[in-house]
């Protein structure tokens, strides 16, 4: 904490404790008195209740659960008034001056994590960022990393021959680096951490990208500026807009997230402030202050809850805050986006790997030092996913309450409670309990398309007030139709995670075929419509008056299968995209970045004469025979003289059994264990070119003949 002392004062103070402290205290008021309103109504229909145990329960999960709804709603609200008039002045881009232009840029590296990602949509990526920032005439302060932990064989050698033909295109030789980690612990953590270790101390900042990260050369300049301008600022974070979506579920959700995002955004930064949050990607970063606060600990015990932390975001940002640094979130800045999940089973995938690593935060909220809100942050992050298991708990618990009722005979409220006493019936109060839960629900899209209403050309910038209306209203029937799918999905990730079940690092999917995979829907799906066949059964036979309350989330379940079939369609997105739905500003109309990104991955599709290095093991081949693929590879890799005797040998038995049987003998670790070997690679390229084609594996004589003209034996 002596770090923030030793700051000079800034021109304008942009923390002020009094006003931080107002916001925060109209956030939390809001919260307590929706809550306690709600709590209230539920404990007063609950209150005559036989079972008084289960009552307890079912009123203690659904204050939990109000509170997170009122705590959701309350930064749509606050956030819409802050946007209101001349905006939330309170903003980290408040400490800008009147010409940011004048404040000098540092050198800054742009940071790429890659793991068996689509190896032309990743360079055609870079390649947008990097001519974005030559326009802006700034490119010679930058330089950019692809650091891959890629297991494919093939998919190192494809990185290698993408990142040489972008630096040669570009003429970025020396300002465009690849490097491949021989081990990849920690996952993505470990990548960032690996280089900071080698090249961090070069660098005053970082930007750290997904691999399907794209942002314009005017809002990374505009981060630099705010972390020169602002010595405190440890990390700010940008929020991403969803690009590039075609399947039908991708679209709704990049719709959504741009319609309601501003709100949401304003919301959290009226609150937050420089207690902010990091969200992994698309942030810039304080190199030392990184390196010197931000290592990770190893958690107690083994995974899934113990071990190396998976979601390293949140407690990086803590970290800072605990240093001294602030982290702050830049509401209103555009130019930044990435892509979602296709599919509704790939963005349940990505939330398995989310679930347990904020359920391991659970270990860090009492951790010493750490700041108040950044507690809360890693409790909301816990909260994101448990509640799932709440809520499904809550409404077992009602379920078999009221089919109790009905097989007992118990009579419902024998008492009368404070509604009663107003004449108001047990059914008119529980009406206006799922009434208010609705508009708690849906109160952020309407405060969205009003904001949206409010700004001028607002609605035009996404086609009109038509198709935002209908895109709303097809969205939140999506949303009832999609939520309990997660919540069946969530509870099960929580109870496997607490019952040992960890996740692997899986490469996230990012196409989908033109066809409907009704079989993968069926396998993923298959518990979810059983679930909400027998649930309908068992309340239509002994509790029917439930039925109607509790129809919503039982069609959910029920249509699970078809909902994640049909909407992972890409032809139902075109569909909706030529009618003008679910459509976005950046769709309607494209920034610079956007459209590079779409010509250029337009342009490889359509060069025929581009080597595409398609089919199993062909870059791996090609990394051994052909004279440039293994130039360029071998020029990566370093000697190592002095290795054991055993060692050596180890590499020549499967030198041999590669030579004789072809590459479907090994295995895939050992292919990349001798594409990482200079030796072998060495040795493999010269036994194919010179040994007689009898003595070697059919493969290697095809390869030959497509790299020149067949050679007599």
């Amino acid at each position: 904490m002596g770090f923030r002392f030793k700051i000079p004062l800034l021109p304008f103070e942009l923390r002020s404790p009094s006003r931080i402290t107002r916001r925060r205290t109209g956030i939390v008021t809001f919260v307590v008195i929706v809550t306690a309103t709600g709590s209230f109504l539920m404990g007063d229909l609950l209150w005559g209740m036989p079972l008084r145990a289960s009552a307890f329960v079912v009123w203690a999960l659904f204050t939990l659960l109000f509170g997170l709804l009122a705590f959701g709603a309350s930064q749509a609200v606050f956030g819409f008034f802050a946007r209101r008039g001349r905006g939330d002045r309170a903003t980290i881009f408040r400490i800008l001056p009147a010409d940011p232009s004048t404040v000098p840029l540092a050198p800054t590296a742009i940071v790429l994590p890659v793991y068996n990602e689509e190896v032309t949509r990743v360079f055609a990526g870079l390649r947008a960022i990097h001519e974005s920032l030559r326009r802006t005439g700034q490119l010679g302060h930058f330089d950019f990393f692809i650091l891959s932990d890629s297991t494919d064989p093939d998919q190192w050698v494809k990185e290698e021959l993408a990142w040489v033909e972008l630096s040669k295109e570009l003429g970025a030789r020396g300002r465009i680096f690849y490097r491949k980690r021989r081990l990849n612990s920690n996952k993505k953590a470990g990548n960032i951490g690996d280089f900071l270790r080698r090249w961090g101390r070069r660098y005053r900042y970082m930007v750290v990208l997904d691999a399907d990260s794209v942002m314009s050369g005017e809002t990374i300049v505009t981060l630099v500026r705010l972390m020169e301008s602002n010595p405190r600022a440890g990390l700010v974070q940008t929020a991403p807009a969803i690009m590039g979506a075609e399947t039908l579920f991708s679209r709704v959700l990049q719709f959504s997230a741009r319609l309601y995002g501003p709100i949401f955004l304003a919301g959290l930064n009226y609150w937050q402030q420089s207690e902010g949050n990091y969200w992994g990607h698309n942030a810039i970063i304080r190199v030392k202050a990184f390196i010197d606060h931000c290592a990770l600990p190893q958690l107690p015990g083994r995974e899934p809850f113990g071990g190396r932390i998976l979601s390293h975001d949140f407690v990086e940002a803590a970290l800072l805050r605990r240093a001294g640094y602030e982290v702050w979130l830049t509401p209103g800045l555009e130019g930044t986006y990435e892509e979602s999940p296709p599919t509704l089973i790939d963005y349940a995938k990505r939330d398995r790997r989310w679930c347990q690593g904020n359920l391991q935060h659970t270990w860090l909220l009492f951790a010493r030092g750490l700041h108040s809100v950044s507690r809360l942050h890693l409790g909301m992050g816990i909260l994101a996913y448990s509640s799932s298991l709440f809520w499904l708990v809550s409404l077992v618990i009602g379920t078999l309450v009221m089919v109790g009722f009905n097989l007992t005979g118990l009579t419902w409220l024998p008492e009368p409670g404070v509604a009663g006493l107003l004449g108001l019936s047990a059914t008119t109060q529980a009406g206006v309990l799922a009434l208010a839960t609705f508009v708690l629900l849906f109160l952020s899209k309407m405060l969205a398309v009003l904001d949206l209403a409010l700004t001028p050309g607002g609605l035009a910038r996404f086609g009109g007030f038509g198709k935002v209306v209908s895109g709303v209203l097809l969205e939140m029937a999506f949303s009832v139709v999609l939520a309990p799918i997660l919540m069946l999905f969530h509870a099960k990730f929580v109870v496997s995670t607490i019952l040992g079940s960890g996740v692997k690092w899986a490469t996230q999917r990012r196409e989908v075929e033109d066809r409907i995979n009704w079989a993968e829907a069926i396998e993923t799906h298959r518990e979810h419509t059983v679930i909400g066949v027998v649930w309908t059964a068992v309340l239509a036979v002994f509790a029917p008056g439930l039925l109607a309350w509790m129809s919503p989330v039982l069609l959910g379940l029920m249509l699970s299968i078809p909902f994640s079939a049909l909407t992972a369609q890409r032809g139902f997105g075109r569909k909706t995209r030529e009618a003008g739905l679910f459509c976005t500003p950046d769709e309607l109309a494209p920034p610079p970045e956007l459209r590079d990104l779409e010509a250029t991955l337009a342009a490889k599709e359509a060069d025929t004469s581009r080597e595409t290095w398609t089919g199993r093991d062909v870059a791996f081949t090609a990394a051994i025979v052909d004279p440039y693929v293994n130039a360029v590879h071998r020029c990566q890799l370093r000697d190592r003289p002095n290795r054991a005797e055993r060692i050596t040998e180890y590499f020549r038995l499967m030198q041999e059994l590669l030579l004789r049987e072809g590459p479907a003998a090994l295995k895939p670790q050992e292919k990349t264990a001798l594409l990482a070997d200079a030796d072998s690679m060495d040795r493999l390229h010269r036994e194919v070119w010179t040994r007689p084609l009898a003595e070697m594996a059919p493969w290697w004589r095809n390869a030959l003949a497509r790299c020149t003209q067949p050679r007599a034996a």
